[in-house]
């Protein structure tokens, strides 16, 4: 038996959001890093100077490795935002000073 069985807890309705104009599900309570996991997408930010794929690294707000854009708000990490009913999440390049 796992936890949510012995629990006999129920995750709540899927809540919609888009990344970079796809349209995701995700559960309550997930972090946005969570949701694009278990969407498929492993990285979503490119670093500036190389253009190399980031996503999550540290999983606790550190590394600032998991920078997305949320409701044209850049700069805000992945990893620690919960996902919100329509939250619009795009992909950044660097740390979103030129993120358009």
């Amino acid at each position: 038996m796992n936890p949510l069985e012995l629990a006999r807890a129920r995750p709540g309705e899927a809540r919609t959001v888009t990344f970079d104009g796809r349209t995701l599900a995700a559960l309550p309570g997930r972090t946005i890093a969570a949701a694009l996991w278990e969407a498929g997408v492993p990285a979503w930010r490119r670093t500036r100077a190389t253009g190399r794929p980031r996503g999550v690294f540290c999983g606790i707000g550190v590394c600032f490795d998991c920078l997305v854009t949320v409701n044209d708000r850049p700069n805000q990490r992945a990893c620690l935002v919960p996902v919100r009913p329509g939250d619009v999440i795009r992909s950044q390049e660097g740390t979103g000073r030129d993120d358009d």
